[in-house]
């Protein structure tokens, strides 16, 4: 496969989540690879720091601030695209509680941002590449959550189930168009929203998940970032309804 296969340059990127952690590593790095990346969250200072990021190094970003549960200013957002090739539905919050101490407002909170912000991600992004013809990459954020069990894990996991399911029937009924569709599945990986605890604690829950992986790390956004970008190119020409599972082993499944 050539390298030129991973070059985005004249292309046009749509990064949901884009301020801090994941959403941010993909930005910088779908920018690295030539692409325009417009960049939304509702963190608007650190939708700022990550388009310097990217126009330090010569790339081009546009932000839009904004929350993925509107689908009015997502859809506007979207359309401010002159084109659009990749969209990498990465915005999420986490959630922990048990499952008899889980409050309606807790499970519509998190299936909102988590499940139905990628929906609207997903439908605004198909929308223009099916009116402009574009044989596009949707890029689904999904977790290792899928994969496992675990307590508290209820509202969160739920939400990343449903974005699983919505990857795989997206991509069928995309597919007609030139549209792929999959979904990134990552393991424990070091970013803001995984950074919740006092030092102490933090070190033991990271070294705890490194021991869990074959490769003995917990993983970082930019391991993320590479599986999106490789999603979002002509690499993964024929690759659509798949669930890459960048997590350091933990989970196997068929």
């Amino acid at each position: 496969m050539p390298v030129t296969a991973y070059d985005l340059t004249g292309r046009t990127a749509f990064v949901t989540g884009a301020a801090s952690g994941i959403g941010r590593a993909c930005a910088v790095l779908l920018a690295a690879a030539g692409a325009v990346v417009h960049c939304a969250d509702r963190d608007d200072r650190g939708l700022d720091e990550t388009a310097d990021l990217i126009k330090d190094k010569g790339g081009v970003a546009h932000t839009y601030a904004l929350d993925v549960t509107d689908r009015a200013l997502l859809g506007q957002a979207v359309a401010a695209c002159e084109r659009l090739d990749v969209m990498a539905a990465v915005a999420g919050i986490m959630h922990s509680s048990p499952v008899l101490e889980t409050r309606e407002e807790d499970l519509d909170r998190v299936l909102g941002v988590n499940f139905k912000g990628v929906l609207y991600a997903c439908q605004e992004a198909a929308r223009a590449m099916i009116a402009s013809g574009t044989r596009g990459s949707i890029v689904t954020m999904a977790s290792g959550a899928v994969d496992t069990g675990g307590p508290g894990l209820l509202c969160y996991g739920a939400a990343k189930a449903a974005v699983v399911q919505l990857t795989k029937t997206l991509a069928t009924e995309m597919g007609p168009h030139g549209i792929r569709v999959n979904a990134v599945a990552p393991g424990w990986i070091r970013t803001p929203m995984t950074d919740r605890n006092d030092d102490e604690t933090q070190a033991r829950t990271e070294a705890f998940m490194a021991r869990m992986s074959p490769l003995g790390r917990v993983g970082e956004p930019e391991d993320i970032a590479h599986a999106v970008l490789y999603l979002a190119c002509d690499a993964s020409a024929f690759t659509t309804g798949q669930i890459l599972r960048p997590n350091g082993g933990v989970a196997m499944p068929w």
